[in-house]
């Protein structure tokens, strides 16, 4: 089970939480997505509303989570910090974005591989990272869909 998000880091690092959701209306169809950003022992963010274009419901859960950690790296650098310096856990309902990010599910698809690649090396300079799988209702409850 993940950590509150209320739960002080164990390392001493400074820690964020994001929880990202995308999907789409048809696979594929409209795109859309959310996602929160929550400094550990601070209130959470509202979450960010993105209208993706037309895509399928992995590349609008792949395209949020890039978009959000972009804002992430973004906040960290404008408050002076080094990536290297955060740890960030990344929770999300997507069992095949976390687990393709682990590194336990292949990536067939040029154009997944692609959006893998980019969200795996925006997590790359962190200095610890968690990739939590949560229930759909879990994100339903922060993100609001």
């Amino acid at each position: 089970m993940a950590p509150s998000a209320d739960e002080k880091p164990a390392t001493g690092r400074s820690a964020y939480v994001l929880v990202f959701d995308g999907g789409s209306r048809g696979n594929p169809g409209p795109a859309y997505g959310s996602y929160r950003i929550q400094f550990v022992g601070r209130p959470a963010d509202t979450p960010e509303r993105l209208t993706l274009g037309r895509g399928t419901n992995n590349e609008a859960e792949y395209k949020t989570l890039i978009a959000g950690l972009d804002a992430l790296q973004s906040r960290i650098r404008a408050d002076g910090m080094s990536l290297g310096d955060v740890e960030v856990e990344v929770r999300g309902d997507s069992l095949l974005v976390i687990e393709q990010l682990r590194g336990r599910w292949k990536v067939r698809d040029g154009r997944m591989r692609r959006l893998n690649e980019e969200a795996a090396g925006l997590l790359s300079p962190f200095g610890r990272v968690r990739l939590v799988h949560q229930p759909r209702r879990a994100s339903v409850r922060i993100l609001g869909h």
